[in-house]
């Protein structure tokens, strides 16, 4: 999961602000191995012609082989995740990331990643591109560059009907559960500081490698509630045959990005305007539309280094 660079509710407090450093997008095993989020929506992707301008611009040792390595976390559906068949990685990155390779003239390669492996793996060229639901942050940026695409930000998930009358401000004592890695891990820990802090009883965290598993554990009632980013819970919602719900609006919404190696000349532009185009001639929309994540839109990309 990528890390996020957000405010902290007031109710935590100014002692939860030295917490958020990790970050959201996929967690994994350390196999880079995710378990099955359900089958695509029925929609294919959008086919993309190229656009040899941008496609001019791909410096030459990435385009010499006519493909484009992206690396991925697939535990993290919507956005990125194994197919019904538990080896085709499918999603909506992956639907945004096939149709800015070919806005490029290239063809996708993705590899399945564990998520904290793709950044390094960009720094050190065995991806050329990192789609994982990165959130872009401060601290990433001094390291690589990155393309911004779409907005989210951590939503409350429950049982149905929301019997218990949970919400983020009640927490206390209560069982949540959390991916490993996430940007989610610091939100919960500082919240359950803020009840000890008050006297009240600490959270129970339950913390997973997968996505898919801490989904399971609240509709099987392991856990009372989850904190995931806003297009998990939004997708756990319509996948769980009613027995999920989200509980009062995302928070801290903040960006993602598409991860690139720095000083590679116009290359950052290059998928910056294929971005763009995607987004001008209507492709962005139909994908964000396929996946259920709309309200993520945003209306022009921008290069953050």
């Amino acid at each position: 999961m990528p890390v996020r660079s957000r405010s902290i509710p007031a109710v935590l407090g100014a002692a939860a602000l030295a917490v958020i450093v990790a970050g959201c997008g996929a967690g994994g095993d350390g196999s880079g191995g995710g378990t099955s989020g359900g089958a695509a929506p029925s929609a294919p992707a959008p086919a993309v012609a190229k656009d040899d301008a941008l496609a001019a611009m791909v410096p030459a040792p990435i385009a010499s082989d006519g493909r484009l390595v992206f690396g991925t976390d697939a535990s993290y559906p919507p956005n990125e995740f194994t197919d019904t068949d538990g080896t085709t990685i499918i999603g909506m990155d992956v639907d945004l990331g096939t149709a800015v390779a070919q806005k490029l003239g290239l063809t996708p390669e993705w590899q399945n990643s564990q998520f904290s492996g793709i950044i390094p793996g960009i720094e050190g060229s065995r991806y050329e591109l990192g789609m994982s639901s990165f959130s872009i942050t401060p601290e990433r940026t001094q390291t690589v560059d990155m393309v911004s695409y779409l907005t989210a930000g951590t939503s409350l998930a429950v049982a149905s009907g929301n019997p218990q009358g949970i919400a983020p401000d009640n927490l206390c004592g209560r069982a949540v559960g959390v991916q490993a890695g996430t940007v989610q891990v610091d939100d919960i820990a500082a919240r359950s500081a803020a009840c000890t802090a008050a006297a009240q009883p600490a959270i129970q965290v339950t913390e997973l490698q997968q996505q898919t598993d801490v989904t399971l554990a609240l509709t099987s009632n392991r856990i009372v509630a989850m904190l995931a980013d806003s297009p998990v819970v939004a997708y756990a919602v319509t996948t769980t045959d009613g027995a999920v719900e989200a509980v009062g609006e995302p928070w801290d919404t903040a960006p993602y990005g598409i991860v690139l190696a720095k000083n590679q000349g116009q290359f950052a532009q290059a998928v910056r305007g294929a971005v763009q185009s995607l987004i001008d001639d209507g492709t962005y929309g139909r994908v964000l539309e396929k996946w259920n994540v709309s309200n993520g839109a945003v209306p022009a990309s921008e290069v953050r280094s």
